[in-house]
């Protein structure tokens, strides 16, 4: 109850902040400003936010601070499933159990709308006054760009694009995850303890250990869920990656061996937690809701 409670505080914060930039935004072209809310207003577990605020308030970090920089993440969090669901790339037409927004506007506006996001994030982090000091403001700045970019989720959706209809490793699948899906997920760590004054390198050190741990068992879940799960639970359709002849973990592993993986990422994530001088206790809740979640 404690982590749902927490979840929903997080959804409840970053939507607030969400609407009050787009009360900004009336003098907008309708059609896109509609699409790029439509885009962000999908639903979602808002676990990136979450993660943001749950380290941030840890940590003493200032809520408006966590407030934009939670609603940033989310942005391109939600940017990326936008432009995942285009006929170009995964070629969806339901998200979260409603129609992709290329399918309820057009291609397009789908484009457009996620390019919007993508600047409304760093226009969040860059454009506001934040408690920490300008150096560290543009270390928010710095940190969410790397995790969007080569070397983060768009590297990574390459990868994911390369790899698909061809016989890969089991670490070219982990490089692959650790930056198409991993790289946003372990910023959100790395953005909440950022907003927080003085905060110890072990600290950082155990936190980022903990966001890989997290970040990788997302992606190993979805994976199952995609063979185990159904279209009404997951708000998708059911066998998609498997349709698409996608590299996945129960491909490489085998269902149990996959399921044996996410254990053992699991066991890392509170592992590293372990090693924390806090009351860690929603973050192990976090972790285990990751790799126990149905949809």
């Amino acid at each position: 109850m404690e982590l749902k409670n927490a979840l929903a505080q997080a959804q409840d914060d970053v939507v607030t902040t969400l609407e009050h930039y787009f009360a900004t935004q009336s003098a907008a072209q309708a059609r896109i400003l509609a699409a790029t809310q439509y885009s962000v207003q999908n639903g979602g577990k808002r676990l990136r936010p979450f993660l943001v605020y749950c380290v941030g308030n840890m940590l003493g970090a200032n809520k408006a601070d966590l407030d934009k920089a939670a609603a940033a993440i989310e942005c391109i969090h939600s940017y990326s499933l936008v432009h995942d669901d285009l006929p170009a790339m995964d070629d969806d037409e339901l998200r979260r159990g409603r129609p992709t927004c290329h399918i309820a506007y057009d291609e397009a506006h789908a484009i457009l709308a996620g390019d919007t996001l993508q600047t409304i994030a760093f226009e969040l982090l860059s454009g506001a006054e934040f408690s920490i000091d300008a150096r560290a403001q543009l270390k928010l700045v710095n940190a969410l760009s790397k995790a969007s970019g080569l070397l983060g989720m768009v590297g990574g959706q390459a990868l994911d694009i390369e790899a698909t209809g061809k016989t890969i490793s089991l670490n070219e699948l982990e490089q692959i995850h650790k930056a198409k899906t991993g790289a946003l997920l372990s910023c959100a760590i790395e953005l909440g303890y950022l907003c927080a004054p003085n905060v110890e390198q072990t600290t950082k050190q155990a936190l980022d250990s903990y966001g890989k741990a997290i970040g990788l068992a997302f992606q190993v879940q979805d994976d199952i869920l995609d063979i185990e799960g159904d279209t009404q639970t997951l708000g998708k359709p059911q066998g998609s990656d498997l349709a698409a002849n996608k590299a996945t973990y129960p491909a490489l592993l085998g269902l149990d061996g996959a399921k044996q993986k996410l254990q053992q990422l699991y066991d890392d994530a509170i592992s590293a937690l372990d090693a924390l001088p806090y009351d860690t206790a929603i973050l192990q809740q976090l972790a285990r809701y990751v790799i126990a979640r149905d949809h």
